[in-house]
């Protein structure tokens, strides 16, 4: 059978402010506003952002077609020096729920709720020294 290739997953996540989100993920989490959709351009919600950081793209809705606040988004972003970005982090502010763990699955990892519980992790694979 000859199958159809996946290129990429881009995760949507639901928020309740689109302008606290965008300050959280690109001021916070460092990453790139690449565009902004508004049904009403005069309102700053609802709204439907896309950003980027180093490839890795995450799309934020504030639209009300999902439900904010009772089921959450993980998301989960490999990244190639999980201490170093958790030391960014902390610099701009960002509280983690611990420093990074090595977990007994061969990564190590450490995660940043936003505003609306939604958790965004951050890993490395170990090596296998």
């Amino acid at each position: 059978m000859v199958g159809h290739m996946l290129k990429r997953a881009i995760p949507v996540i639901h928020v309740a402010d689109a302008v606290a989100a965008e300050e959280f993920y690109c001021r916070r989490l460092g990453f790139n506003l690449v565009s902004a959709w508004r049904a009403d351009a005069t309102l700053a919600n609802p709204a439907y952002l896309t950003i980027e950081r180093d490839g890795v793209q995450l799309h934020l809705t504030s639209f009300k077609d999902g439900t904010v606040g009772i089921w959450t988004s993980n998301v989960y972003v490999f990244v190639e020096d999980v201490d170093g970005i958790f030391e960014e982090l902390s610099l701009r502010g960002v509280v983690a729920a611990s420093s990074p763990v090595d977990q007994s699955w061969g990564t190590r990892e450490f995660a940043v709720r936003d505003a609306d519980r939604n958790v965004i992790s951050f890993g490395q694979r170990r090596s296998s020294a």
